[in-house]
């Protein structure tokens, strides 16, 4: 399926107004969503992997890669629930902010969570440290990482709406999910917050 083919396709969900934004959860590509940034659930090193993390280093091209190294070559591993941003490459997207979210087997549960809301948290600040207003999220850590995204998607989404409320400038907010279960449950994880 071509990129023009995938864009078709991303679908509205949900959507919902928080404070003066807007989050929305829909059902399509990431790395197709034309937002001042893409959120990537990466791993330490930055250096691309599977998953998201993969799409988006595929989809931006080299240039994403060579400034992730860049900066773990100055700071090191990117720390669990830290976040960095990169230009986006051949994305749509102008800049991609990485971050690394929890393994869920990995730490107690309650660790777990605060980590995976820094991780969004983090994101976020980032974003607007860069003045962006719209960003795009996936969901982060219950791929590979294992987290069960009937836990994650309700801490992604107060964490979210709770940074919303303490805006004064109206955002673009999305959660993008490739796969149709993933978008209910954080439609109904939205329509509760």
């Amino acid at each position: 399926m071509s990129r023009e083919e995938r864009r078709k396709e991303v679908a509205l969900i949900f959507e919902r107004p928080i404070g003066s934004s807007v989050v929305r959860i829909l059902h399509g590509d990431l790395v197709e969503q034309d937002t001042d940034a893409v959120v990537n659930a990466a791993h330490p090193g930055l250096t691309g992997g599977g998953g998201v993390d993969g799409a988006i280093h595929a989809a931006g091209g080299a240039e994403i890669l060579r400034e992730c190294l860049a900066y773990v070559g100055e700071h090191g591993p990117l720390a669990t629930g830290e976040a960095m941003w990169t230009h986006g490459g051949r994305l749509r997207a102008r800049y991609v902010i990485h971050t690394v979210g929890p393994i869920y087997s990995a730490r107690p549960q309650a660790e777990s969570a605060r980590l995976l809301a820094s991780a969004y948290r983090r994101s976020l600040e980032t974003a607007l440290h860069l003045g962006l207003r719209s960003i795009a999220f996936p969901s982060i850590s219950t791929g590979a990482y294992g987290y069960p995204i009937l836990q994650a998607a309700p801490i992604a989404v107060s964490t979210l709406a709770a940074f919303l409320q303490e805006q004064e400038q109206t955002w673009d907010a999305r959660f993008v999910c490739l796969h149709a279960d993933a978008g209910r449950t954080f439609r109904d994880a939205l329509s509760m917050a």
